[in-house]
């Protein structure tokens, strides 16, 4: 059952945790620079906006609801729960909350999503959102849809796709790297598009 984020707080991190979240993050970031043939200077910023986002959540919380539209993503694959919470005036994302556990990838991913989207016209976070499942598409559509069925996840063919235009969410670009994290750092952005759905329909 769900518990508003309101009742319960996040796990208190070990310095093993930290440990293997730096170990991924570093393995992320060196798959970029080795891959995309990016500095080591940026690799670390990548790194380190990763970390950040995971450690310092931007827009934690709960909206509202009603007036705010709430939905829940659920990731089989590995146990990642969000919860989005939207409240959209005049076409335009006035507020955005993020709730939910999950690993650093899908917390991290999240943040950068609810940052990146607030303040936007819903027209604006549509083409944010086809934008970064362009980036995490390249493998998506051969993970498991996770209904238990034996079938692989339908996704569109990967486009080309401005790299510049995601500002600090290129940072999780090396996930792609690590099929089985794609469902971890688009969960949010599903969940995401399910509530502008669910906002139009109001």
């Amino acid at each position: 059952m769900w518990t508003p984020s309101s009742m319960r707080s996040l796990p208190p991190r070990s310095s093993s945790h930290d440990l293997s979240l730096r170990l991924l993050t570093g393995a992320i970031a060196l798959s970029i620079r080795r891959d995309v043939g990016l500095m080591p200077g940026l690799e670390d910023l990548y790194r380190e906006i990763i970390l950040d986002h995971y450690r310092s959540p931007r827009n934690r919380g709960e909206l509202e609801s009603p007036p705010a539209v709430r939905v829940e993503g659920f990731n089989p694959l590995c146990g990642d729960e969000i919860v989005v919470t939207l409240d959209v005036v005049d076409g335009v994302v006035a507020d955005i909350k993020i709730a939910g556990t999950g690993c650093s990838i899908s917390q991290s991913s999240a943040s950068l999503m609810s940052a990146a989207v607030k303040g936007k016209t819903v027209e604006e976070a549509r083409a944010l959102i086809a934008t970064f499942k362009g980036m995490m598409s390249i493998h998506e559509a051969t993970l498991p849809s996770g209904k238990g069925d034996g079938k692989t996840a339908e996704a569109p063919e990967p486009q080309a796709i401005d790299i510049d235009a995601l500002g600090e969410l290129a940072a999780l670009q090396g996930v792609v790297k690590f099929p089985v994290r794609i469902k971890c750092a688009t969960l949010s952005w599903n969940t995401l598009t399910q509530c502008l759905d669910e906002s139009a329909s109001v």
